[in-house]
C-alpha cells in the first residue's frame, strides 16, 4: 500500500522524499514533522553538523489545506550546510581547477576508504576513485528524509491511537540495568525526552554522558542499543501466508537498512535461545473486561514482542536495535590509498562521537512506515473514512 523513494546527497542542496499510497483524508500537522526532525538532530554526542543544520520540511505535493489528497506526498529538507559545500558537491558545475583553503580540507584525502563504511566497496562497485561520490549519499543524513516520512506515516497511526516511543538502553559498556517490564518502561518513556541521551534512569544517563566524554576526549566513537514500543496496534496486522508478508521480517529489515545498524531483536530476541519453551513463550488468557486490542486475549509476558508467526497479537510491539560505532574517526584507523594501493590512514570527515540518541528516533519513524502499510494492507482504502469505517467494524465483529 505505502511505499517511499529517498533522493539527495549529504551536502547537495536537499533530502526529497515522495511516498505514495498515504489515503486521502488525513489531516496532517506540518510542526509535528519538524518536531520529529527536531528529536533526531538532538542528543549528547552530536557534531558540529547539527549546528549548522535546522531541519524543517516542505510539503511540496499530495497535501491542499492540510489534508491528503490520495497523490504522491513530496517531502523536502534543504540542507543548509550546502552553501559552505556548493562549489564542490554543484552537480552541473565542472570541477573547480583551483581550491580555496577553505575548501580543500573538503576535497582532499577523498581517496583512502574509512574501514566499516561504505566507501572502499562502494567505490569498487560503481568504479569511482574519488570516494566522495560514495560517501556524500551512503552518510546518514539520509536518514532525516525517512524521518519525514515516518513523521507523517505516525499521525495516520496516532489517528488510530497507536503510540509510538523508543529509548536508549547502551551506549558503549554502559548499560541500563534492572528488570522494568515493557509496560513498566513505557509508562515512564517521557522521561527519555528529558534525558540528554534519551536513557529514562537519570544515573545511567550521566555515566553514558561521562561514556561519551572519554570517547570523545580519545577521538574515537561509541555505538548503542536502542528500544522501540509500539503500543495499540490491533491483531491481525501482518501475515504468515508469504515470508514477505510475515511483520516481523518486515521490520527487521527496515531497521537493519539503518545506517550503522548490526542486529535487531524482537521482544526478547536472542534471549529465548537460552529458554526452555515453558519459560519462553506467552501464556494467553481471556480477559472480558478487557478493552484491548486482542479482542480480549491478553499475555501477562511479552517475550514474543506483540508478534506470533509474523502476526502482531495486540501486545505491544518491541523492537531493539544494535548500532556499531562509527567508522568516521578523528583518529583515523590504517586504509589503502585506491588510486596508488600504498597504505595510508583512512580519510577523515566531519563527524559525531555517539549518534545512539538519534538512532532512536530514527527507528521510530521505521517502524512507523512498516507498521502504517501493515495497517492499510488490512483496513485500508483510497480514503480514511473508509479506512475508518474498515478498522471501526473489525474491532466490534465478535471473534
Amino acid at each position: 500500500m505505502l511505499k517511499f523513494l529517498t533522493a539527495g546527497e549529504s551536502h547537495g542542496p536537499q533530502l526529497t522524499a515522495i511516498l505514495d499510497g498515504m489515503p486521502a483524508g488525513l489531516r496532517l500537522d506540518r510542526e509535528q514533522i519538524d518536531f520529529q526532525l527536531g528529536r533526531r538532530q538532538k542528543g549528547y554526542g552530536r557534531g558540529g553538523r547539527m549546528k549548522i543544520e535546522k531541519d524543517c520540511v516542505k510539503i511540496l505535493s499530495g497535501v491542499r489545506h492540510s489534508v491528503t489528497l490520495g497523490s504522491p506526498v513530496t517531502l523536502v529538507i534543504e540542507n543548509k550546510d550546502w552553501a559552505n559545500w556548493k562549489r564542490i558537491m554543484d552537480p552541473l558545475a565542472p570541477p573547480p581547477k583551483r581550491l580555496s583553503e577553505r575548501e580543500k580540507p573538503r576535497a582532499r584525502e577523498t581517496f583512502c576508504p574509512r574501514p566499516g563504511h561504505a566507501d572502499l566497496a562502494g567505490g569498487i562497485k560503481y568504479n569511482h576513485h574519488d570516494l566522495r561520490n560514495v560517501l556524500e549519499r551512503a552518510s546518514a543524513r539520509e536518514t532525516a528524509a525517512r524521518v519525514a516520512v515516518g513523521a507523517l506515516c505516525r499521525q495516520l497511526l496516532e489517528h488510530f491511537n497507536v503510540r509510538l516511543a523508543s529509548h536508549v538502553v547502551q551506549i558503549g559498556a554502559v548499560k541500563l540495568t534492572g528488570k522494568a517490564r515493557h509496560v513498566e518502561l513505557t509508562a515512564n518513556i517521557d522521561a527519555a525526552e528529558k534525558s540528554e541521551v534519551r536513557c529514562i534512569d537519570p544515573a545511567t544517563s550521566a555515566r553514558m554522558v561521562k561514556a561519551i566524554k572519554a570517547a570523545r576526549k580519545e577521538r574515537d566513537s561509541l555505538g548503542g542499543v536502542v528500544e522501540v514500543i509500539v503500543r495499540g496496534l490491533p491483531v491481525g496486522l501482518g501475515g504468515y501466508s508469504q515470508w514477505t508478508d510475515r511483520l516481523d521480517g518486515l521490520l527487521a529489515q527496515a531497521m537493519m537498512a539503518i545506517q550503522s545498524v548490526k542486529a535487531v531483536e524482537i521482544g526478547a530476541g536472542a534471549k529465548l535461545a537460552g529458554k526452555r519453551g515453558s519459560q519462553a513463550h506467552d501464556e494467553i488468557y481471556l480477559d472480558t473486561n478487557a478493552n484491548s486490542p486482542g479482542k480480549g486475549f491478553v499475555r501477562r509476558s511479552n517475550h514474543a514482542g506483540g508478534l506470533e508467526g509474523g502476526i502482531t497479537n495486540g501486545e505491544d510491539i518491541i523492537i531493539r536495535v544494535a548500532a556499531k560505532p562509527l567508522s568516521t574517526l578523528n583518529r583515523p584507523l590504517q586504509s589503502v590509498d585506491v588510486r596508488t594501493g600504498q597504505p595510508r590512514d583512512a580519510m577523515v570527515e566531519r563527524t559525531d562521537t555517539c549518534v545512539v540518541p538519534a538512532l532512536a528516533v530514527i527507528c521510530e519513524a521505521a517502524a512507523a512506515f512498516v507498521l502504517a502499510d501493515a495497517f492499510l494492507r488490512k483496513f485500508g482504502s483510497d480514503n480514511l473514512a473508509e479506512t475508518t469505517r474498515n478498522y471501526e467494524s473489525f474491532l466490534t465483529a465478535e471473534y
